[in-house]
């Protein structure tokens, strides 16, 4: 029986320039990098988590790079973790916003693809 998600995909044309985001901005760890026809596949470990997310983008699915990621990101708290991600250079869309299921923000990667950062 099915048991957890391993990992969602990010698209992205450039994925040198996306595992220096995801590394070295975001903080995720390297799991799996090497070749895979014409790209490589390239999966990160989230730390304390189960799930990783993979940089790659299935031929014909190049039009996906830059789009809103249908998903989010959870952390325990969402203002300490967007200062934090800030500092190293992320870019949001706007300061944390609380709601009645709790606080969010929106965060771009290096080629306009937008998350969501969500307390749990």
């Amino acid at each position: 029986m099915i048991k957890q998600l391993k990992f969602v995909g990010v698209p992205t044309r450039d994925q040198d320039a996306a595992l220096a985001f995801w590394t070295q901005k975001v903080g995720f760890a390297v799991a799996t990098d090497q070749p895979f026809g014409a790209q490589r596949w390239i999966e990160l470990a989230i730390p304390g988590a189960q799930t990783g997310i993979v940089l790659f983008t299935p031929e014909g699915q190049e039009d996906r790079v830059g789009t809103f990621f249908n998903g989010s990101f959870g952390c325990d708290d969402v203002d300490y973790t967007y200062r934090q991600l800030r500092e190293r250079g992320v870019e949001f869309e706007g300061p944390p916003e609380a709601q009645p299921w709790g606080t969010f923000a929106k965060f771009k990667d290096h080629e306009g693809n937008t998350f969501v950062l969500a307390s749990r």
